[in-house]
């Protein structure tokens, strides 16, 4: 009896051999598709360098503008102009372009939208003539046909937040807001909103 267990532990033991080293193929073969998985979840990440591509184009623009923001002021100054909006990169940036005139005078503006291929986003990056430099890049991303970009700035010596947004978006018109936050973004007041009205054969 003892020599039937003995060699019925033998054969147990030698199965044991045989069949081990085939697990280690299946675990490796299961860490080789969840390596796959996270690598196709990282592709799939949603590429916006073409999110302006819309806005490629001459367009009417009227803007109105909020003269003295976040100090209770409801005095609003309305421009009439130009908007050209050309693509840079093969559309991985573009260069805007506004001249506009109204009762409070001449406004010319620039804007430059930078697409970051790994973080998704864009920063848009505006200056007027009368500065002639750069302001503090709004950074955000489009979702669902809506573009929504952030950055902090500083206005009468507070710290604020900047918010643009960018919807209602079709091929031939789209609509622009900016707002401020003297709260920590509880609450927002707008000051700039445009609307652009593509202009026909001038794409």
């Amino acid at each position: 009896m003892n020599l039937v267990k003995h060699t019925d532990l033998r054969r147990i033991f030698l199965i044991a051999l045989l069949v081990t080293p085939c697990a280690a193929p299946v675990h490796a073969q299961a860490d080789s598709r969840a390596a796959k998985a996270g690598q196709q979840g990282q592709t799939a990440e949603r590429d916006g360098q073409h999110d302006f591509d819309f806005e490629i184009g001459t367009w009417k623009t009227n803007v109105r503008r909020l003269v003295h923001p976040l100090t209770g002021s409801t005095t609003w100054v309305e421009y009439q102009g130009i908007t050209v909006v050309r693509k840079v990169w093969n559309g991985r940036a573009n260069l805007l372009e506004l001249v506009a005139d109204g009762p409070a005078g001449h406004f010319e503006g620039m804007n430059l939208r930078l697409y970051n291929p790994q973080s998704h986003q864009w920063s848009l990056n505006f200056a007027n003539r009368n500065s002639g430099t750069l302001s503090q890049p709004t950074i955000g991303e489009f979702k669902n046909g809506r573009g929504e970009f952030y950055d902090q700035e500083t206005l009468n010596g507070r710290a604020i937040l900047v918010r643009f947004v960018i919807s209602d978006i079709t091929p031939d018109s789209c609509h622009f807001e900016q707002a401020f936050s003297d709260d920590g973004g509880k609450t927002w007041e707008v000051n700039w909103i445009a609307t652009d009205t593509r202009v026909k054969d001038q794409q």
